[in-house]
C-alpha cells in the first residue's frame, strides 16, 4: 500500500520505518525535502521509502497519516486541498500544554473534527493509545500490545486492521468514529502515567477475555 506519513517525528518514524520494512511504499511529508536530516530515517526505513514535500506525500498516499501536533492540523490539511477518497488516519492527541489534560474530548474529538475538516477523506481514529516504543517493538512476554481503532467506514477500518496486524499489534475495532471521545481519555491516560506515574513508555494497554 501507498502511505504517506505527515510528521517525523518519534510517532510517524517509527511507523513509517515499520510499514516500509513490510513492503509498504511510504512517503514522508516534510517541509524541506532537501535537507540532510532526513537521509538516517530513509536509511532506517530501507528502499521503499521516500521523502518529499507534504503537499506531494499526501498526493501519492492512498493512506495518509496524520502524526503532527494538533495545534497545526487544520493548518496542515487546509494546505493539502481535497482528500477524496483517501483513508485519513488520525493518531493525534489533543493533549495540553502540561500533557495532563485535553484540549477537547468527551463532547466531540480531535477525530470528529478532523472528519469536518476534510470532508471528502474517509478518517480512522488508530496508533494513539501506545507509545513510539510499543509500536516499534509491540510484544511484552508472549503477547502483544492492543490497539484500538475507530470509523464509520468498514472498508477503511480493515485497511487500518491490517496495517495494524503489519506491526505486529493486536487489533480492536473499537466501533464508530465518534468513540474516539474514549480513546483520546485514554490516551490521555496513558500519557500521565507513563510521564508522572514513572511507567516510561515501555507499557501498553492489554484487553484480555476469558
Amino acid at each position: 500500500m501507498d502511505i504517506a506519513v505527515l510528521g517525523t517525528g518519534r510517532v510517524g518514524s517509527a511507523l513509517g520505518i515499520r510499514w516500509a520494512q513490510k513492503g509498504h511504499r511510504v512517503f514522508y511529508g516534510v517541509r524541506d525535502p532537501q535537507s540532510e536530516e532526513f537521509q538516517s530515517l530513509l536509511d532506517r526505513s530501507g528502499p521503499n521509502a521516500a521523502v518529499m514535500s507534504v503537499q506531494d506525500a499526501a498526493a501519492a498516499g492512498q493512506a495518509v497519516l496524520l502524526a503532527i501536533p494538533w495545534d497545526v492540523t487544520r493548518e496542515v490539511l487546509d494546505s493539502l486541498g481535497p482528500l477524496n477518497d483517501k483513508i485519513l488516519i488520525d493518531c493525534i492527541n489533543p493533549l495540553t500544554g502540561n500533557l495532563k489534560g485535553l484540549q477537547l474530548g468527551f463532547a466531540t474529538s480531535a477525530a470528529e473534527q478532523i472528519a469536518q475538516w476534510a470532508p471528502t477523506a474517509t478518517v480512522v481514529k488508530a496508533f494513539n493509545t501506545v507509545s513510539d516504543a510499543t509500536m516499534v517493538n509491540p510484544w511484552y512476554r508472549d503477547q502483544p500490545a492492543t490497539m484500538f481503532y475507530c470509523g464509520d467506514d468498514e472498508a477503511a477500518k480493515a485497511v487500518i486492521r491490517q496495517l495494524t496486524e503489519d506491526l505486529e499489534l493486536e487489533p480492536v475495532d473499537a466501533g464508530p468514529l465518534v468513540n474516539a471521545r474514549q480513546l483520546e481519555p485514554l490516551a490521555a491516560l496513558y500519557v500521565y502515567l507513563a510521564i508522572f506515574g514513572g511507567w516510561g513508555g515501555d507499557c501498553a494497554f492489554k484487553i484480555v477475555k476469558r
